[in-house]
């Protein structure tokens, strides 16, 4: 039984990043990636390794999870989280909560600390209170950004396509020396969307699922529509039918967009430690970490590709 080389990939959202947001995003997916990629190095779990470069990315207030999440019609935070250990299948998720900084946090101890698997609202706040989680003031999660946002969207002739483009939610899947691996995603949804409008980021198999059989994915683009085609088992059931993961993930993507009209991306890990980042929208940023080299990119074909030493030689010095 050879020990597994651990890989981490993350992203921070499909969509359109505008050109002012594309440093940020690209260091926010490389710090990610890194952090989770030390715990992997230091013979950590693959579920340590998602949830901590997930949490590393809701703490940015570049990408729409956590700090920095986009607000519903009503000008208030609502956040879903999803993570997933391949090894026996164990979910836990949370949908729609508020005053949270870490929902993936919470998503985890959901999984660990309940018989259940989905705790969603009031609920889930309570059970946060209950597990000692602080609250964070919800203003404390609104950036600028968001608030500009919303405003904008409230006029009457805005255009509800137009805010689909920039969605950037956050996800990490990771296989580790043990061969186990594990999804994370979390996201702070639709802008202006309606009060307890749940997408697929808590929805096991939509936006994330792990199996150790085949491998491990997290999604993000138009929620509704990666619902309805279920994207992250199928990216797995693809591989479970031979494909590579790069091919899974496009083959899988590919029908999204001619069933539903559909856009979205997927990072995945395979059972033996090959990996892709894939995306039909414009752009996704993304970061991946596979024996000590680090790759990242935001548009369609470009990779930059660096030692793990010069990048975090280049991280503590400021991107």
């Amino acid at each position: 039984f050879g020990r597994m080389k651990p890989v981490i990939v993350v992203h921070g959202g499909a969509g359109r990043i505008f050109k002012e947001r594309e440093e940020g995003s690209h260091a926010g997916v490389v710090r990610a990636a890194l952090q989770g990629y030390s715990i992997l190095k230091r013979g950590g779990s693959a579920l340590d390794a998602v949830e901590e470069a997930v949490q590393s990315m809701e703490d940015d207030p570049h990408f729409n999870a956590g700090c920095g999440s986009v607000l519903n019609e009503k000008g208030e935070v609502e956040m879903d989280a999803i993570i997933m250990d391949g090894k026996n299948l164990d979910s836990g998720a949370v949908s729609a909560v508020k005053c949270i900084a870490n929902p993936i946090k919470l998503a985890r101890l959901v999984m660990e600390k309940t018989k259940h698997m989905l705790l969603t609202d009031r609920g889930a706040h309570l059970f946060a209170q209950a597990m000692g989680i602080p609250e964070t003031p919800g203003e404390k999660l609104i950036t600028e950004r968001s608030r500009e946002r919303w405003k904008k969207n409230l006029e009457p002739d805005s255009n509800p396509e137009e805010f689909h483009k920039d969605l950037g939610t956050v996800g990490a899947v990771a296989i580790d020396s043990e061969g186990n691996v594990a999804c994370a995603t979390s996201t702070g949804g639709l802008s202006n969307k309606l009060i307890g409008r749940v997408g697929d980021t808590a929805c096991i198999g939509s936006g994330g699922y792990a199996d150790n059989h085949s491998g491990a994915t997290s999604t993000t683009g138009h929620g509704e529509s990666i619902m309805k085609v279920v994207l992250a088992r199928l990216v797995l059931y693809h591989m479970e039918q031979g494909m590579s993961p790069e091919m899974a993930a496009d083959t899988a993507l590919d029908y999204m967009k001619t069933r539903v009209g559909g856009l979205g991306g997927v990072i995945v890990v395979n059972n033996s430690g090959e990996w892709a980042a894939r995306f039909s929208t414009k752009q996704m940023s993304w970061a991946t970490v596979k024996d000590d080299q680090l790759h990242y990119g935001i548009s369609a074909g470009e990779r930059h590709t660096k030692s793990v030493d010069e990048a975090l030689t280049s991280e503590s010095e400021g991107f």
